[in-house]
């Protein structure tokens, strides 16, 4: 059993702030833990846009507080996410956010991050493994 909390995240290697400055994540199940998922709180900041295409993962979110435009790029279709809304990327869907106010997101990714993650320049997280127990 592992029990921990975002604020034991606070400071360490599992809280990643992105070089593009508009978006910071507190990991708090990777794929070291070896469970299929890995589970972060992400907030994305207001008046900022976050262009992303997980070619390599399927990503689920729920907003838990803010306010985010989504534009689906393959369907050209925008849809408002506020509090208590998902959304699921499991068509690898090239997407944009659009940050109205502070957007704090709960996210899965399958499979897991490494905690290393961070978007390339089309948006992409490398596929990234954990080396194999021995």
């Amino acid at each position: 059993m592992i029990v921990r909390s975002f604020k034991d995240i606070e400071g360490t290697d599992r809280h990643v702030k992105a070089k593009s400055g508009t978006w910071e994540s507190k990991r708090i199940v990777l794929a070291k833990e070896r469970v299929g998922f890995s589970l972060h709180e992400t907030v994305l900041y207001a008046g900022t846009e976050t262009s992303m295409w997980y070619a390599n993962h399927i990503e689920a979110v729920v907003c838990v507080e803010g306010e985010a435009e989504l534009t689906d790029h393959e369907t050209g279709r925008t849809h408002t996410i506020t509090p208590g809304t998902m959304y699921l990327l499991d068509g690898h869907e090239r997407h944009t956010l659009r940050v109205k106010e502070d957007f704090r997101c709960l996210c899965v990714f399958n499979p897991p991050v490494t905690g290393r993650e961070d978007h390339d320049e089309n948006g992409v997280y490398p596929l990234l493994t954990e080396p194999e127990e021995v």
